[in-house]
Formats: structure tokens, C-alpha cells, sequence
């Protein structure tokens, strides 16, 4: 008996097993097993999926270091230490009885700002009257030494002031190119200017030392600067606006202008926001002018020492003055032209300068990166005071570039900018309809105009009969 009962249980125990191998097999193969309802505390314990975690872009390319380009002036102990000025590009002594602030916005690249900085000082322009506008956002760290020449919002304050002579102001924060003009409007009507000047920190500037005026002697950029400044000063000139010098490379203001129109609009932050102010300035009838000082270019790169600027041929006795021994006196030129002034005045070394100049500027209109490379040129600056990652920096300027141009086409219901050609007035600002000049858009404003009359008319028609009763 117990060996049936024995037998009986092995029995039960094989079929429960066929069983259960049986219907696993067919739950996995029906995949009816995804189905099943699973016990809680096997959810439970169950591991959570893994957290996220961030993903980089790959590593920017390392960029060459940044060299100083002005080696001459770092080793500079005080004004004196720098080579002097050629003599014929000498600011006037006295001062000229007017006023010529010249205002040069920074942002990034001390290569180009030094650059641009010693292309006006050799052409003339007296170093007390530029102001260098330190519109890098990172406060003070310039005036304190904090930041490295890697960084590409380093600029050498203390040789900008104690060694050039120039000023410079420091924005409290980074400024947009609307918000940097509104600036120099607001600080020239602070100090009463009642003209200033401004020129881009791309675009050096150099005197045409073989441009002379019939019966007048030669004259520098600066003084043909300011010849110009004395022309738009007569009575009879007109209401002027602006003078323009190789487009806008550099150009001469009148404040008030500026100031009755509204300033620049600053929801336009960079691009098409001097389109928008130019129109407008040309909607209130007022003048702007090209005008001619000298050669202003527009470049992306630095010259690799800057000395190429004061040593353009100088006299014999400027080099012996400078403490440079004379070279052998060359032979006499050849009778054509052009012809080696007596005091080194348009010489080769001159003209080897505006050949490297008319190089740099053709590099960067040729580019195919596109023609402000030199913007994100530098990558370093890590761990320094108000450190912002450079290509994101830049991506963040283009973003906000883009945003502008949206703006513009907005205001003016269009994107191109001859505002004034197609009949747009100031009263037009923010009032006309998008795409207003598209066919589509056309006729729908024509439907709209011809439904409304109809409901006019059908409102007076029954305010009519209404009085009738």
C-alpha cells in the first residue's frame, strides 16, 4: 500500500512537471508570458533606468596661441621707449581750436584693436582724443591685469593709457552694436560734443602720403578729418547727419542728429540695426555724405609687428634721433613718379605697408569661412574672471543677430532695406503688415478693405432707418 501510495506521488509529480515545461514553452513561443501580471514586490525591485548623462559636442580645434604684436611696446618702459611718429603725420601743436573725439568699440581680438589704435596715432590723430571703448562685459578684470593675452576679451589697458596716451571707458556690462552706438551719442552729449567720430577696430587707417590738394601743402588723415569736420560746420552745409569715410570704416557724427530720431533702436541688437537708423535719418530729411581722409581698411588679421606702422622711411636724422645707425645713402631715385619726398615722406616701406594692408583686406573678403573669422579667433581664457566658452559666445551673438534681422522685418513689414524706395515713411514703424508687398498679402488687404466698406455701409444704411422711426 505505501509503495502504490509511493508511485502514485512520483507519478503526480512527473505530470506537474511535463506540465509546466509543456506550458512555458508554449507561453514563449505564443509570447503570451509578456502578458502575465507580474507580482508587486518583483515591480518593486525592479532597478530604475539609468539616469541621464550630459553629452558633450566634440572638443573645439585648438587654435594657434595669440602673440603679442607690438614687441617694441611690451618691453616699453614709458612713451619714450616707443619709436616716434614720421614727421609729416605729427597731430598739430597747439591743438586745432575744434573738437575730434574718436570713439573705437572692443569687444574681442587685441591683436586687431592694437592694430587700429596705432594706425590712427601714426596717421595723425592726436592719442588724447581716442577713446577706446572696453565693451568686453568683464568689468573691470582689463583695468586690474586679470585676464591672458589666450583670452580673447584680454585687452592691455595700462598700455593703451600710460604707454599710447589714449582713454578708455569701460561699459558696465557687454553692450550690443545698438546699445555700444547709443552710447557714444549719450557720452558725447555728457561732455557737450556736439560732433564726435567712431571707426570699427577691423579697419586701420592709414594717411595717402601721395595725395596733396592743388596749391596746398600735404596734409594727414587726421587734418583731412578735420578739414572735413570744418565743412559740415558752415551754416550753409545743411541739416547733416553723417559723414562717411570708406563707407562706414569711419565716420564722423553730429549728435543732435542722432539724438532727434531716437538714437538707434536697440531691439535690433547688431544687423540691419544701421540700416534702420540710416532710413530713418534719411526719412527726416537729414544729410549723410561720403567724404575722403585717407585709406581705411578693412582687415582680419594683425600685422605681425606693428612697428611697420611708425617705420615708413623715416628722415636720416629720425633714425640717428632714435638711435639707429644711417645706412649708406641710396642713389637718387628715378625722374618717375612716385617721388621719395625729401623727409621720407611716401616711400617704399610705405608702400610695402598698404601692400600688406590691401593683402590682409582681399584674405578676409576672399575667406570662405566667412569675413569676421577673426571674432572667434581665440579659444583660451579658462578659469579666468567672466571665462564664457568661446564658440558658444559666438553662437549666442549669431542667434541674437538673427532674432534682429526678425525684428526688422517687423518693423518695416519687409527685409530689405531700401525702406525709403518702396514708400515707407517714420510713421510706417510697426504699423504696416508683414509681407505687405506679396501679391497674396495684396489681396487680402484689398478683400479686408472692400468687406469692411460693405459693413460700413451696411451699418449707416440701418442707423438710417433706425432714425427714420
Amino acid at each position: 500500500m505505501l509503495l502504490s501510495q509511493g508511485r502514485l506521488r512520483q507519478s503526480l509529480f512527473l505530470l506537474l512537471l511535463v506540465f509546466l515545461l509543456a506550458s512555458s514553452v508554449f507561453l514563449f513561443k505564443t509570447g503570451l508570458w509578456e502578458k502575465l501580471p507580474v507580482p508587486k514586490q518583483i515591480l518593486a525591485e525592479k532597478p530604475p533606468p539609468p539616469t541621464p548623462t550630459p553629452l558633450y559636442k566634440p572638443k573645439p580645434e585648438k587654435h594657434a596661441d595669440t602673440t603679442d604684436n607690438f614687441p617694441r611696446a611690451a618691453k616699453a618702459a614709458s612713451p619714450s621707449d616707443l619709436p616716434p611718429i614720421p614727421s609729416w603725420n605729427k597731430p598739430p601743436e597747439p591743438h586745432v581750436e575744434e573738437k575730434t573725439p574718436l570713439f573705437i568699440g572692443f569687444t574681442r581680438n587685441w591683436r586687431l584693436l592694437q592694430q587700429v589704435v596705432v594706425s590712427y596715432i601714426t596717421a595723425g590723430w592726436p592719442p588724447e582724443d581716442i577713446y577706446v571703448v572696453d565693451n568686453s562685459g568683464v568689468m573691470h578684470s582689463n583695468q586690474h591685469g586679470l585676464l591672458g593675452l589666450q583670452n580673447p576679451f584680454y585687452l592691455n589697458y595700462q598700455r593703451l593709457t600710460d604707454l599710447f596716451g589714449i582713454k578708455v571707458i569701460t561699459t558696465p556690462t557687454l553692450l550690443t552694436f545698438a546699445q555700444l552706438q547709443n552710447l557714444f551719442i549719450y557720452t558725447s552729449l555728457e561732455k557737450g560734443w556736439d560732433h564726435y567720430f567712431w571707426a570699427h577696430m577691423d579697419s586701420p587707417a592709414v594717411s595717402d602720403e601721395e595725395y596733396e590738394e592743388e596749391g596746398q601743402e600735404y596734409k594727414s588723415l587726421y587734418m583731412r578729418a578735420v578739414t572735413v569736420l570744418r565743412e559740415t560746420l558752415r551754416p550753409e552745409y545743411g541739416p547733416l547727419a553723417a559723414r562717411w569715410f570708406a563707407y562706414d570704416r569711419l565716420s564722423l557724427v553730429r549728435t543732435k542728429a542722432f539724438v532727434e530720431v531716437g538714437g538707434w533702436d536697440t531691439l535690433i541688437p547688431f544687423y540691419m540695426t544701421d540700416c534702420d537708423m540710416h532710413e530713418r535719418l534719411w526719412m527726416k530729411r537729414f544729410v549723410i555724405e561720403d567724404a575722403k581722409a585717407g585709406l581705411v581698411y578693412d582687415v582680419a588679421s594683425g600685422i605681425d609687428d606693428l612697428e611697420m606702422f611708425y617705420r615708413r622711411g623715416q628722415s636720416k636724422a629720425e633714425r640717428d634721433e632714435d638711435g639707429q645707425t644711417s645706412p649708406p645713402e641710396p642713389p637718387p631715385p628715378p625722374p618717375t613718379p612716385p617721388v621719395m619726398k625729401p623727409d621720407g615722406r611716401n616711400s617704399p616701406a610705405y608702400h610695402e605697408l598698404l601692400k600688406k594692408l590691401d593683402e590682409m583686406q582681399r584674405f578676409k573678403n576672399d575667406d570662405k569661412a566667412g569675413r569676421n573669422t577673426w571674432q572667434s579667433a581665440q579659444q583660451g581664457g579658462q578659469g579666468e574672471p567672466f571665462y564664457r566658452d568661446g564658440d558658444g559666445f559666438e553662437q549666442g551673438i549669431s542667434m541674437t543677430m538673427n532674432f534682429g534681422r526678425d525684428v526688422f522685418e517687423a518693423k518695416w513689414g519687409r527685409g530689405p532695406c531700401n525702406l525709403r524706395e518702396v514708400g515707407l515713411t517714420e510713421d510706417d514703424a510697426w504699423r504696416v503688415v508683414p509681407g505687405w508687398e506679396k501679391e497674396e498679402v495684396q489681396k487680402k488687404g484689398r478683400e479686408d478693405r472692400e468687406r469692411e466698406a460693405r459693413e460700413r455701409l451696411k451699418k449707416e444704411q440701418e442707423d438710417r432707418k433706425k432714425g427714420d422711426h
